[in-house]
């Protein structure tokens, strides 16, 4: 239905969209309008429904009801293709490139018969009817690697996303590589863009450069939609942003005459708490130590290289970096999960690497406690019970043992106490694991390595992927611990929650740390510097 004013129809309406997966209803009658030119923020807690509504935008999923309209006219999205015919492209979390692959491979893959080549070979069809028009010589047109490598070129100039067409994915950085996803969308002529979480792998300065580009895109015309948690990145970039709670559209709004005050409150039904003033540190004994640590990966590579640290009990020590930068691989080995291929490891005062029997139960029972970076890989048995989980790496414990075998009734209990204390929504034991919001799988591995009372915390990315009153729970839980006096380590590639827990920085660059930074003498834009690879003195 075209407007009867003559104004032009938003890129984007979706009206009465409902969708359910089984018990769970995911999408409920929600309406949208996304305005052409304009950056549209989405937001909501984990579960709210917000991913599931952008994937039936783009094709991945179909609503059970409801209507979707492209331009003002009404629109069948049966897969990604039938959304990429009608412009709309989306660039996901974790890039969707092939690494050996160059730019201008990766760019044309899956596009060649795609609208920029139909569109180039009409123009190239126009071209020969004019005198003097014809590609060298013979009147034939370019073929498509030449096509491409030219559209790259204009595309890259128009709006500052040049890369080397002929560079290799795995040699570009991480924000270069996004400027290759967005790059591929516009090349498969994409005019509506859909980014999810797209600065959880970069620098604030790489941060600020997607921003820039952007408003680039906006300012000539294309629409972009951005799924964040970041309140911040919101205020900073949209135009204008709504609200899902819940499954449903709470709230919209201008950009310009919100807050991320309201905008927090719309997302969790409830005013937020002032966060209380941290204490200063009372840094006890050291009970945690690395010397000279080195690790390498399966294929023998080294992503960690003479790292040397020391954490004391009452304080939380924050590493930051950009993901991939060796931080991982650190966790693990001070975890016991990964022998390191050089240095020492001293616990509680005790050398524990080199050393007979270095695991991670051996330390466990030793009172290191971690919670891995990646929750679903490490941390947790998607197919298993939120019971099983909860005891997971500690079901040796007599606690739950009847007889000497596992009681399911002990392990319930257990279970249902713990879900309790750290809020894990819904409180049922019996539920999967994998059905779990990602906050929630969160505050139920934190709740079940906090609760073995340990001597040191090895926390990697506490909130990714968890929403802002999730975050509120588990950095409260974390600085709960530096309070009771244990020593915690905090690997995070979000600023603001270095910024918000620890008490020293260190940074990694490429398997390095690049300085160590006290909490006074830190900012965003100094950590931004070393998170890119310069030292502690030349981000000064």
């Amino acid at each position: 239905m075209q407007p009867q004013d003559g104004a032009a129809p938003p890129a984007i309406e979706l009206r009465g969209i409902d969708k359910r997966f089984g018990a769970v209803h995911a999408n409920r009658a929600v309406d949208l309008t996304v305005h052409r030119g304009t950056i549209h923020g989405i937001i909501g807690e984990n579960g709210a429904g917000k991913s599931t509504l952008m994937a039936i935008l783009h094709g991945f999923y179909q609503a059970d009801a409801g209507t979707i309209l492209v331009n003002g006219r009404a629109a069948t999205i049966r897969d990604s293709r039938d959304a990429i015919r009608l412009g709309i492209e989306m660039v996901h979390q974790h890039f969707m490139l092939v690494e050996r692959f160059t730019v201008l491979e990766n760019v044309m893959l899956g596009a060649e018969g795609g609208p920029l080549l139909a569109r180039g070979a009409a123009r190239a069809r126009a071209a020969q009817k004019r005198p003097g028009a014809a590609h060298g010589g013979t009147g034939a047109p370019p073929p498509p690697p030449a096509r491409a490598r030219a559209e790259l070129k204009r595309l890259g100039e128009a709006y500052g996303l040049s890369v080397d067409p002929d560079a290799r994915i795995d040699e570009l950085p991480v924000g270069a590589q996004q400027r290759v996803e967005i790059l591929k969308a516009l090349y498969r002529g994409a005019e509506v863009l859909i980014l999810d979480e797209p600065t959880g792998v970069l620098t604030p300065q790489e941060a600020d450069d997607l921003f820039r580009v952007l408003r680039a895109l906006r300012d000539q015309g294309r629409t972009v939609l951005l799924i964040t948690h970041k309140l911040r990145e919101i205020m900073a970039i949209t135009d204008r942003v709504s609200v899902m709670r819940a499954g449903q559209m709470v709230a919209h709004r201008e950009t310009a005459a919100t807050s991320p005050e309201e905008l927090g409150e719309l997302m969790i039904g409830r005013r937020l708490a002032a966060p209380a003033p941290r204490p200063a540190p009372q840094a006890g004994p050291v009970l945690l130590q690395a010397e000279g640590l080195s690790v390498r990966d399966a294929a023998g590579v080294e992503r960690v290289k003479q790292v040397s640290l020391s954490l004391r009990g009452g304080e939380v020590l924050g590493i930051a970096g950009v993901a991939g930068n060796g931080q991982g691989e650190l966790l693990e080995a001070l975890a016991g999960m990964r022998a390191p291929s050089a240095g020492r490891i001293f616990l509680r005062g005790q050398q524990v690497f080199p050393g007979r029997g270095f695991n991670a139960a051996a330390l466990r029972r030793q009172g290191l406690a971690h919670v891995p970076e990646d929750r679903l890989k490490s941390g947790l048995l998607r197919r298993q019970s939120a019971a099983a989980c909860a005891i997971l790496g500690h079901q040796d414990d007599p606690s739950w043992r009847r007889f000497g075998l596992l009681s399911p009734r002990a392990i319930a209990a257990h279970a249902a106490r713990l879900m309790q204390a750290y809020d894990v929504r819904p409180p049922d034991p019996a539920l999967r694991s994998g059905l779990f919001s990602g906050g929630n799988q969160q505050k139920l591995i934190l709740g079940r390595e906090i609760e073995r009372d340990p001597a040191v915390l090895l926390v990697g990315q506490p909130t990714r992927g968890v929403d802002i009153g999730g975050i509120d729970s588990i950095h409260q839980r974390i600085l709960a611990c530096r309070a009771a006096g244990k020593a915690v380590l905090v690997v995070s590639v979000e600023l603001d929650e270095i910024l918000a827990l620890a008490d020293r920085i260190v940074v990694m660059f490429d398997g390095r740390i690049m300085g160590e930074l006290t909490l006074a003498e830190a900012d965003e834009r100094r950590l931004g510097l070393m998170m890119a690879g310069m030292t502690r003195e030349e981000a000064a």
